[in-house]
């Protein structure tokens, strides 16, 4: 019984390959119109040897707010939802990370400190050179604590949205090799992790069946292997023994039900940073930049503040 069990199972991996390798690729239905969510365009720069591309928004004499998206999602799929409102109030600029949206594809491994200095290089190509207001989310918190360490004059407020000092705080070895397993995977096929994902968003609502097409496209065209250069990336990242030193206004937006960013891994960094302001968003998960988009304008301008 084993044995037929095994035998059926191995069979069962060969037609999945054999049809993947072979098979045509064959989408999500899409019904109605399909739409893209946002129509605001972008430009790229050079930083170094490398091209990334950078939106902005909003009157160019406004205060300057950059935000800063995280692992997976380019900026404007994290951002869409909150750019109509911000944008009435600031300069805001909305970079794509290497490896993400339509910023280069840079085969090489990475930290998040790099992150860090590609965002100063892309504020230099557009000429930003005052403080900035600073909001990162998820992977982007991350990196805008490194900003915020390496260019402390260029930040005027610093906000810490669904991030953490020390994300993997837990079970390490297992989650780098549940890194490696689903590097793997995707190598052979990316189309499962980005129906279970589509699936997801679309059925719960957090993003609307006429962006179906759009939120396809962009899931499918991640790079596996750059993908989990980005988790690895992550995964080495510790602020700990700096973030407190950070001598800036902060703000840490925490998630309560949040399971890519454990809530634990959150309050843990908030405990590091004191004087922060901490807001908290309760039942909410990781996808809440986009669920709950007015809230987190709300915490935003109240923190920053709307006035010249």
């Amino acid at each position: 019984m084993i044995r037929r069990t095994a035998r059926a199972l191995w069979y069962g991996f060969l037609a999945w390959m054999a049809w993947r390798l072979l098979g045509p690729e064959f989408p999500p239905r899409f019904h109605g119109i399909q739409r893209r969510p946002s129509r605001v365009t972008g430009r790229t720069v050079i930083v170094g040897e490398h091209e990334f591309l950078v939106r902005e928004l909003g009157d160019p004499a406004a205060p300057p707010l950059v935000l800063v998206h995280g692992w997976s999602f380019d900026s404007l799929m994290t951002f869409f939802r909150v750019l109509p409102r911000l944008s009435q109030h600031y300069r805001v600029i909305v970079p794509d990370h290497r490896n993400h949206g339509k910023s280069d594809r840079i085969r090489d491994h990475f930290d998040i400190e790099d992150l860090a200095d590609e965002l100063a290089g892309i504020l230099d190509a557009i000429g930003v050179e005052g403080p900035v207001s600073l909001f990162g989310y998820s992977m982007g918190g991350m990196a805008a604590q490194a900003f915020a360490r390496r260019y402390p004059g260029r930040v005027r407020s610093l906000i810490l949205a669904a991030t953490a000092a020390y994300p993997i705080d837990r079970h390490r070895g297992a989650v780098r090799v549940a890194f490696w397993l689903g590097r793997a995977a995707a190598r052979l096929s990316k189309k499962e992790s980005a129906m279970v994902t589509y699936r997801l968003l679309v059925s719960q609502g957090i993003i609307a069946i006429e962006h179906g097409r759009w939120l396809w496209e962009n899931l499918m065209n991640r790079d596996p292997t750059l993908y989990y250069e980005s988790g690895a990336a992550v995964w080495r990242f510790d602020s700990r023994p700096w973030v407190g030193t950070l001598d800036v206004p902060i703000m840490v937006i925490i998630l309560s039900d949040d399971k890519v960013v454990p809530a634990r891994t959150q309050y843990q960094l908030a405990s590091y940073l004191p004087e922060a302001r901490i807001h908290e968003m309760f039942g909410s998960g990781h996808e809440a930049i986009l669920s709950r988009a007015d809230e987190f304008v709300d915490a935003i301008e109240a923190f920053v503040g709307v006035g010249p």
